[in-house]
């Protein structure tokens, strides 16, 4: 039996490569056979980078970078195997799970450190394009942070620069390119994201993802017409799909760098991997994440997953932390191609209990999984079909 594991992080418990393990550990306490294939993967977001560099046999390059509150630290961007490609990713400068919940301020978060290493990769000597993930921002400013580091001067009426967040974009009356640090033509910049919102309005940025960063009903009303007023200024089409990605980060992005693509992280990282050549043979993929919800169909990484495997034949499941009334698992089998979703957490319990526990009940939940398909195997599932007087074939039920 060949089994691939190819989960998303768990956001704030597990990253994508340590859900893939503990899966695969459970997996082989049913079956310790089995040939076990690591995929971990990302749609854009958190584990982007660690994704794509492990897939190319590339290295990851720390830089010291100010991050969303405006604290030097340091990051890594990756520089991928053959050295012409590099990967920056949003939440390594910028992230949600960086910042303590009780900090947490869209008005005044910054994307500046994104615009940091941005620079750092497109100097880096051999490097042609940058893949720039954009998922689990702390930010909400259009991407003006970044602009900044790269030498572009967001000013107010009186000729101030403005100061970093997206509460602040209100009062911007002028831009200036004229002291860029880099030329973007030369570069091409894949945005890597894995919604299709806009950058303003009701399904925007600052009212779709503000809450989750902190954003009070008030704040997303100001960070809305902030976005609105930094639109205007810049010349950006403020309802293009995708633009707002990462608190608007992407439409930064496009405004600046004229060979700019939005493309869907997942199918980045899949033909990275090369996920249908490791589908070859298999019997499952087993895909997972924290939540299922609304978002799911639009491009986050469990759909990718289960899609591809549909269209190599292969049945997918998914092991989630928890699943919202957004969304039902006939869409799941229809539109996404996930077979079957298996909760992790077994029984009632609080966040705090899931995000502590979550490697090792991802882990029985991926035994759970195997002994399920062990009675397949073993033929009790075309039993129980038979005597309903609805024979199915052994090989219909286990794919082999």
């Amino acid at each position: 039996m060949k089994v691939v594991f190819a989960p998303d992080s768990f956001k704030g418990s597990l990253s994508a490569d340590a859900a893939a393990r503990a899966m695969a550990a459970g997996w082989r306490r049913v079956f310790p056979q089995t040939e076990c294939v690591l995929l971990p993967v990302a749609d854009g977001g958190e584990g982007t980078r660690s994704a794509l560099v492990t897939a190319t046999g590339g290295r990851n390059i720390a830089q010291t970078i100010t991050d969303a509150l405006g604290e030097r630290r340091e990051a890594c961007w990756g520089l991928l195997g053959k050295g012409e490609t590099a990967v920056v990713e949003l939440a390594d400068a910028a992230g949600l799970t960086q910042v303590p919940p009780e900090r947490r301020d869209p008005k005044r978060t910054t994307t500046y450190g994104v615009g940091e290493l941005l620079l750092a990769a497109v100097r880096h000597p051999g490097v042609r394009t940058v893949i720039v993930g954009l998922g689990g921002s702390a930010t909400n400013d259009g991407g003006a942070g970044l602009l900044t580091a790269l030498g572009v001067r967001l000013r107010d009426g009186a000729g101030c620069d403005l100061p970093p967040g997206g509460a602040s974009l209100i009062d911007l009356a002028s831009v200036d390119f004229s002291e860029l640090r880099l030329d973007p033509a030369s570069v091409d910049v894949r945005i890597a994201c894995d919604v299709d919102h806009p950058l303003t309005g009701p399904h925007g940025a600052s009212a779709i993802f503000g809450p989750q960063k902190g954003a009070t009903p008030d704040d997303i009303v100001l960070l809305d017409a902030a976005l609105a007023r930094f639109a205007s200024v810049l010349g950006i089409d403020p309802v293009r799909p995708g633009s707002g990605a990462a608190g608007g980060a992407a439409a930064g992005l496009l405004r600046l760098f004229p060979n700019a693509v939005l493309l869907p992280g997942i199918r980045l990282v899949l033909e990275a991997v090369g996920f249908e050549r490791h589908l070859v043979g298999a019997t499952l993929a087993l895909t997972g994440e924290g939540r299922l919800d609304g978002q799911t169909l639009g491009g986050k990484a469990v759909a990718g997953v289960g899609n591809r495997a549909r269209a190599a034949g292969v049945p997918t499941a998914a092991l989630v932390g928890g699943i919202t009334g957004e969304i039902d698992p006939a869409r799941l089998a229809s539109e996404a191609g996930v077979d079957a979703v298996l909760p992790i957490v077994p029984g009632p319990c609080t966040l705090e209990e899931a995000l502590r526990n979550a490697e090792p009940w991802l882990s029985d939940a991926a035994e759970r999984a195997a002994r399920w398909i062990g009675l397949g195997r073993n033929g009790v599932f075309a039993d129980m079909a038979g005597r309903a007087g609805n024979p199915v074939e052994h090989d219909e039920i286990t794919g082999r």
